[in-house]
């Protein structure tokens, strides 16, 4: 299929001549196109530009494709959501209600409650129970405009059920308009009945599970939560250090909820990047920046849980490249709304309205290892565009709380048109 968008008032194309994720000012050079078009064919983009120009360019595939008119409105390059805990089961509004009440994350979770009471849930779940539940949860962020999700597994602690996570990621990244990137964390917590024996359990995750996901090809990262009460620096290293020794790219928790060297650690073992960030201390945030190590930004768990957030304007002008996302879980952040995490990002980190653009695409792109691919508007990238009711893209956190989508394009087709979602012809 050929498909041209024309006569956008803004389009966002995020290109640049810089490979890599973008820092410091790149952030701030989101290269909009005015008046502009888009022409793709297929699942690919063949070029963005005035109509003009794209008629005199490409006469035929321009009279054949099916044409959107986008005037008044903004097109960019579909969302990037690089951190979420997407496959659960259960929910805790229960501990919402607690947290309002003065209790604390961690007096939580040591409670019994927390990832151990997800954990309990999933464990009971049936992997058709779960696999219905995330694709509604994929479905509301495409209605979102987010083309792409990282998806963590972790509420399992035990082979079978991170097994049974990471297979329904896989069922959807097979089924679902969205491109699901899975992750490993099977050192998310430390089992209950582990307490104790915690060094037991990290060699349980080194020696059984990583080898039987890199043997099935469930993940493509893994990932550690390096928090005091959880995995020391030194279990988490370990931990990373193996699942690389087996093609598996570190990711990392870092740094959530006391200072733990978590950052240096993400810098020190090369990993892609470091997530959360909360109270990274200054060294950490300069060696994340000297290393290339992408910060992953989430304001949403801060707001949530009422803690301070993450020093986003430090980092993006000490050189680290910055990407945010929902961290969608039932404990900590339970929104699907990536659009709502951007006007946190400005309101309370201190980032600009083109920064949040360049952490939630280009950025976040990088951040799963899909740079290459998605991300920016650019003629061979995939065609994940959308199509947004406001008039420039400064309206987007001007009216916040919004869901300003109107049309989703994933893969060179219409996933959403008008705020609807169409039937997923992906599904058997």
């Amino acid at each position: 299929m050929t498909i041209l968008i024309k006569n956008a008032n803004e389009v966002i194309t995020l290109k640049s001549a810089v490979q890599g994720p973008r820092t410091k000012e790149q952030m701030r050079d989101i290269a909009i196109v005015e008046n502009g078009s888009v022409l793709m064919e297929g699942n690919s983009i063949i070029a963005v530009g005035s109509l003009t120009q794209l008629k005199a360019d490409f006469p035929d595939l321009v009279k054949v494709a099916e044409v959107i008119e986008a005037s008044g409105k903004i097109v960019m390059p579909g969302l990037v959501d690089c951190h979420t805990h997407l496959v659960h089961g259960g929910t805790r509004e229960q501990e919402f209600n607690m947290r309002l009440n003065g209790a604390t994350y961690m007096e939580i979770m040591n409670a019994g409650g927390g990832i151990h009471a997800t954990t309990k849930w999933t464990r009971e779940t049936s992997f058709g129970d779960l696999y219905v539940k995330t694709m509604n949860h994929l479905d509301v962020f495409l209605k979102h405009g987010v083309t792409t999700v990282e998806a963590k597994s972790g509420y399992g602690l035990d082979w079978e059920t991170e097994k049974k996570q990471l297979e329904v990621t896989k069922e959807l990244q097979a089924t679902h308009d969205i491109d699901v990137v899975s992750t490993f964390m099977g050192a998310h917590a430390v089992p209950r009945d582990y307490k104790g024996r915690e060094d037991e359990f990290v060699d349980l995750v080194i020696h059984d599970m990583l080898p039987k996901v890199a043997e099935l090809n469930l993940a493509e990262f893994n990932d550690v939560f390096c928090e005091k009460g959880v995995f020391t620096p030194d279990q988490s290293r370990r931990i990373l250090e193996a699942g690389k020794a087996l093609g598996l790219t570190p990711k990392i928790h870092a740094d959530e909820i006391e200072p733990y060297e978590g950052a240096e650690l993400a810098a020190e073992v090369g990993a892609i990047s470091a997530e959360h960030l909360l109270v990274a201390s200054d060294e950490g945030i300069q060696k994340m920046a000297e290393a290339g190590t992408i910060a992953v930004l989430l304001p949403g768990t801060a707001f949530f849980l009422r803690a301070p957030f993450a020093r986003g304007r430090l980092m993006i002008d000490e050189g680290v490249p910055v990407a945010i996302s929902t961290d969608f879980n039932p404990g900590s952040s339970p929104t699907l709304s990536l659009p709502f995490i951007m006007n946190l990002a400005c309101m309370h980190m201190g980032m600009t309205l083109e920064e949040v653009l360049t952490a939630t695409t280009v950025n976040a792109a990088y951040a799963i290892n899909r740079g290459h691919q998605i991300g920016s508007l650019e003629a061979g990238k995939q065609a994940d565009v959308i199509i947004l009711n406001v008039a420039n893209y400064k309206q987007l956190q001007y009216f916040y709380g919004m869901n300003h989508t109107n049309t989703v394009i994933k893969n060179g087709r219409v996933v959403v048109q008008d705020g609807i979602l169409l039937k997923n012809q992906l599904v058997n």
